[in-house]
């Protein structure tokens, strides 16, 4: 198959013949690029939830992970917090609660992404927590206003609402659903 173009020139275009395969084979790569950002953000995400969980010893020492009663969200939230919301973000610091959402949010969140369902939900949340984290440091140190927490939001974001999760995934059964068929928004 082939698609037909104008060249511009002097007097009147000639069609020429352009083969559909190039539209085709950018599009098959733009396909799996997102789907390997997507496994690979969903892998952030979940890393984060088990090295917290089981104290793999990456970020979170084994005395301090959480099936060992350590808060996934003292650390963070004591030491780190800066400008003008650090007392509402250090006031969080520990909460049971805040542990729970924090921890229940990675594993949903990575889990979503790796097999590529509930997109939407997960860009939110996502996007949610990683534009928290980004404003409990403000300003951050190395910009006046943006960092990766803001740049991996957005591609959350683009990946929901590209259907990332057809490619390398299971998007297009779960969109078969009649629950998520009738309800988008559970894509």
């Amino acid at each position: 198959m082939t698609t037909l173009s104008t060249r511009p020139g002097a007097g009147a275009t000639a069609p020429t013949a352009r083969p559909a395969t190039h539209h085709t084979t950018t599009r098959t790569a733009t396909r799996y690029l997102l789907a390997t950002t997507r496994l690979a953000l969903g892998w952030i995400f979940l890393w984060a939830f088990l090295d917290k969980l089981f104290g793999l010893g990456h970020e979170t020492p084994t005395a301090k992970a959480w099936i060992h009663g350590g808060s996934p969200t003292t650390g963070f939230l004591t030491n780190s917090p800066t400008g003008p919301l650090k007392d509402f973000y250090t006031s969080l610091a520990g909460a049971t609660w805040a542990d729970w959402l924090f921890m229940t949010g990675l594993a949903g969140i990575g889990t979503a992404l790796i097999l590529g369902i509930g997109l939407r939900i997960a860009a939110a949340t996502g996007a949610t927590l990683l534009v928290m984290m980004w404003s409990a440091v403000l300003p951050p140190d190395n910009n006046p206003f943006m960092d990766d927490h803001l740049i991996y939001a957005l591609v959350l974001v683009a990946l929901a609402l590209t259907n990332a999760g057809n490619t390398l995934g299971l998007g297009k059964p779960w969109s078969d659903i009649p629950l998520v068929h009738h309800n988008p928004w559970l894509k």
